[in-house]
């Protein structure tokens, strides 16, 4: 590797920040304190905590403000209070709480269904914005998801009717 001293004054703008007397941080140095003076304020009391509420195990408390509407609960709830247990650095951490989301979607509809509601999906899932602005997308997501429940009704299908020729031998 060359070492050389190069010749700077021919590059446009080298040393552009050399002059003390242009330097763009002048004010920000001739600072009085006189600022910090406003910083002196009482701290405004915490939310209570009336819920659950998991936060990162980085941080020694709860921060100042944290949301309550949807506290960990049932199998997605688990599934985050797991996650919860690892650094937000690592997948441990990330992978789960991205598999809570999920589970906590089906979660969501049982819940619909089993309060005698149907969910409307379509509109839960933004088909009518995507089909006016995305319409390509969304037909072949739509497919794959066919093609992907036909499967899957297919091998429920046959997996039934083996076990139950089973049956019918077992009882011959």
């Amino acid at each position: 590797m060359d070492h050389a001293v190069s010749d700077t004054s021919r590059i446009p703008g080298w040393g552009v920040d050399a002059d003390p007397d242009n330097d763009p941080t002048y004010p920000m140095k001739a600072r009085t304190d006189g600022e910090h003076a406003g910083y002196a304020w009482e701290r405004p009391p915490r939310q209570p905590v009336a819920v659950e509420v998991l936060h990162s195990n980085e941080r020694p408390s709860l921060s100042a403000v944290f949301g309550t509407s949807t506290p960990p609960a049932g199998l997605s709830g688990l599934i985050r209070r797991f996650a919860f247990r690892y650094s937000e650095s690592s997948y441990g951490h990330w992978l789960p709480l991205m598999l809570a989301d999920r589970v906590g979607e089906v979660e969501g509809v049982l819940q619909d269904l089993a309060g005698g509601r149907v969910p409307n999906v379509p509109a839960e899932r933004g088909w009518k914005a995507e089909w006016e602005h995305n319409r390509e997308r969304l037909v072949g997501r739509v497919l794959v998801g066919a093609v992907l429940a036909s499967a899957a009704v297919g091998l429920l299908a046959g997996l039934r009717g083996r076990t139950s020729a089973r049956g019918r031998d077992a009882r011959a």
